[in-house]
């Protein structure tokens, strides 16, 4: 176990003036300024202390997203230009002291309203760092941004009489959205590849609190490299002895002024867990010490897998209540779902019949038999239904499968065995690249199951009490979280904590980014087998 043992103490923090620790080198990402301990209070300048980050990667991040925004926006014009016979409607019999219609067009299209979308994305934070390279928040207010535009420029156009093609504008406006929208996306992948490549843009963290609730946070925090948190050491509030015996990730301490230990271990983000949390007075004061410092704090409550559009704040007198909101699992969110899932089936069972018959067709060369495979698995509300697939295996697997159990590598209900003797050779190709999931459109026409949503399971392999059991709250899906997020490769645990996740945290925006997600995870071809 790696550890440093120092004098055991229960506070949150201690504070202390030793400023001769050797600082941290070798860390591009953070500059340390010695500076002495703040008091109680804000005695130094709000408008320069946001310049005191540690973590600075968001700094050339958002340079590169505001020339990225520039280039979609002055491309969209030029498409405008370059295609609409009338772009410059409105501008031809018009000039404004010494431009005339032309390029009074060309001031507006290539300067103004370049300049005009930098600002509103400005305006509706499209660069504060909380939100960029995680979350949907980020493209929502980009979205947001569009609209804002639109009414602007009609507003002017209004107000000056000028008569604008709306064609136009709906070119500009709606092409220029596509454009920031998917060169953010890229930005967001290069950052996600940086981070888990190279750990640049990451924040460096130190985990307060008691050992189970700092070990909790480490593994939820761990599960997403591309999030940019990277515990570095835990500090113990319940003392050190609660740690000695126990194998630790990181290093553990206790009993240190926990400023001093941000710049011994180098981070730049002091994350307090559970309990630590509620410390009365302790998390202020360890609040106030961090001011003008460039640390971030930030609280982890014991409230896990649980998204953020049923948390709310609610503050009363001064005291911060985390309001959770029940899941949303009827309404017309989920009649949209619904007529979404058939409408979708329809049409691809429509377009996709050529294929499917091929697949049929090399079905029964491969081996002779029924083209589907037929099992009955347990739905919405425990209902059962028989769920469509094409047949990947020999005619003899159920009869086989009996003698191979001792080889399951599977840790739950379901048997999984990465080179199984009972799929044939077309079989396994199915199976690499989901094709082999397509007919289950049947299913999803016939209301049986739905695009997006929990696996199903089969009926015989468990009785679904406990936590299993709420899986059964929504209609099974295509495909899920537990899809996108490495399918066979996870154990039985992670595959339900992330369907619960799932059911709890529904929406149909949740849905479009797995559906956007799943795209991948096929060619990647990711845990299929």
């Amino acid at each position: 176990m790696r550890e440093d043992v120092g004098e055991v103490t229960t506070s949150l923090h201690r504070p202390t003036t030793d400023s001769s620790r050797s600082q941290p080198v070798g860390y591009d990402s953070f500059e340390w300024q010695q500076q002495p301990p703040p008091s109680n209070g804000v005695p130094r300048s709000a408008w320069t202390r946001q310049k005191r980050r540690l973590s600075r990667w968001h700094r050339p991040y958002t340079a590169a997203l505001i020339l990225l925004d520039l280039i979609s926006t002055l491309v969209a014009s030029y498409i405008a230009d370059a295609f609409l016979e009338k772009s410059k409607s409105g501008f031809i019999n018009r000039s404004w002291g010494l431009f005339d219609g032309i390029e009074l067009f060309n001031f507006f299209a290539y300067v103004v309203l370049p300049l005009g979308w930098l600002l509103l994305l400005w305006i509706n934070g499209t660069y504060d760092r909380r939100y960029l390279g995680l979350g949907s928040e980020e493209f929502k207010r980009v979205v947001r941004t569009s609209v804002t535009v639109v009414a602007s420029v009609s507003l002017l156009a209004f107000a000056t009489k000028t008569d604008l093609s709306r064609g136009t504008v709906a070119t500009v406006s709606l092409s220029a959205l596509v454009f920031i929208l998917l060169s953010r996306v890229g930005a967001r992948q290069f950052l996600h590849f940086a981070r888990r490549s190279t750990g640049h843009g990451a924040h460096r963290m130190i985990l307060v609190g008691t050992l189970p609730e700092a070990l909790e946070v480490y593994t939820a925090v761990t599960r997403s490299p591309a999030a940019g948190l990277i515990p570095v050491a835990i500090h113990l509030t319940d003392g050190y002895a609660a740690a000695r015996g126990i194998e630790t990730p990181v290093p553990v301490y206790a009993g240190r002024d926990v400023l001093s230990l941000v710049r011994e271990v180098g981070a730049d983000t002091i994350a307090v867990c559970g309990s630590a949390s509620a410390e009365p007075g302790e998390l202020r004061r360890l609040a106030w010490q961090l001011e003008g410092t460039g640390v971030d704090l930030v609280v982890a409550p014991q409230l896990t897998d649980i998204a953020g559009p049923r948390v709310h704040i609610r503050p009363i007198e001064g005291l911060p209540l985390l309001h959770v909101e029940e899941p949303t699992l009827s309404g017309p969110g989920w009649l949209i779902k619904n007529l979404m899932d058939r409408s979708a089936a329809a049409l691809g069972l429509l377009l996709i019949s050529p294929i499917l018959a091929i697949i049929a067709i090399g079905i029964r060369l491969s081996d002779p038999g029924p083209v589907f495979f037929r099992q009955t698995r347990v739905g919405h509300d425990g209902r059962t239904f028989r769920v469509w697939k094409f047949r990947t295996m020999y005619v003899d697997a159920e009869e086989r499968k009996a003698t191979l159990e001792e080889l399951n590598e599977s840790d739950g209900m379901l048997f999984k065995m990465k080179h199984d003797p009972r799929i044939f050779a077309f079989g396994q190709k199915l199976r690499a690249t989901s094709l082999d999931e397509l007919p289950q459109l049947i299913n999803v026409l016939k209301g049986e199951m739905s695009l997006v949503g929990p696996r199903p399971l089969p009926a015989d392999d468990g009785d679904y009490l406990g936590d299993v059991r709420r899986r059964l709250l929504v209609r099974p899906g295509i495909t899920g979280l537990w899809q996108v997020s490495g399918r066979s490769d996870l154990s039985w645990d992670e595959a339900v904590r992330l369907d619960l996740y799932y059911v709890d945290n529904w929406s149909l925006t949740y849905d479009l980014s797995i559906l956007w997600r799943t795209i991948f995870v096929v060619l990647k071809r990711k845990g299929a087998y």
